[in-house]
């Protein structure tokens, strides 16, 4: 760990050197140097060991703690920080919401992206068809039939089986990229569903979507699979 922490002022540029002492821990935890669970040094032990004050130790481990890259106690002062990686997924999902909701990113653009990564992974999904996946998506769509008319349950169980057939195509970047922009479209599902006069109608009709979707998968017909999601995405969010 000690040449992870004699690198951190290794580049000291413009930036306040708060930034440069978070850069170079973030570029570690990134690489593997700093892998996951591994607990850093104390704020005071840091300070000394990086030649730079308390404060600007402080701020350093703040900024990896936006970043959900670290965690700790309720004062990283005193308790040493852990590194990790299960933060960092909601923060950049938050950051995207954000980025919709100022207009930077319209919707309409958002739901394009997924149509076509999700498209991808079904077409390898309908390759592979990995039988867990399968069996997910299956105890998803029956949870989704049993919901009716209960919104928020059936908001679930449509996560739920989008998220087991992407994960079907076994390819991580897939899931990843899916996972954040989930979290940043899911509001409008749930307010789309709230709006309709009648919802447990609207959920039998996904739920048919559904099980094409999943019969083109399981058939190994990724073409027909992804040509289903397509109609499916463009019929709900272009409502």
């Amino acid at each position: 760990m000690e040449d992870v922490f004699d690198r951190a002022l290794a580049e000291v540029g413009r930036e306040p050197l708060c930034m440069t002492v978070a850069s170079q821990i973030r570029a570690s935890i990134l690489s593997g140097a700093l892998s996951d669970g591994t607990a850093l040094p104390s704020e005071k032990e840091l300070s000394a060991r990086l030649g730079v004050g308390r404060s600007t130790v402080r701020e350093a481990l703040r900024i990896l703690q936006a970043q959900g890259l670290i965690s700790g106690g309720s004062s990283v002062s005193t308790k040493g920080p852990v590194v990790t990686r299960d933060g960092a997924l909601p923060i950049a999902a938050s950051a995207l919401e954000a980025v919709v909701a100022l207009g930077q990113v319209p919707l309409a653009d958002l739901v394009g992206l997924r149509t076509l990564i999700e498209s991808a992974a079904l077409r390898a999904a309908a390759e592979a068809r990995r039988e867990d996946a399968l069996e997910a998506a299956e105890a998803a769509l029956e949870e989704m039939r049993a919901a009716g008319a209960d919104v928020e349950r059936a908001h679930r169980a449509d996560v739920a089986f989008h998220a087991a057939l992407i994960d079907g195509a076994a390819n991580g970047a897939y899931s990843l990229v899916y996972r954040v922009l989930r979290e940043s479209i899911a509001a409008h599902l749930r307010d789309a569903l709230d709006a309709e006069p009648d919802p447990g109608g609207t959920v039998a009709r996904l739920v048919a979507e559904h099980e094409d979707i999943l019969e083109a998968v399981r058939a190994g017909d990724g073409h027909a699979a992804a040509a289903t999601l397509r109609g499916h995405l463009d019929g709900f969010y272009g409502s």
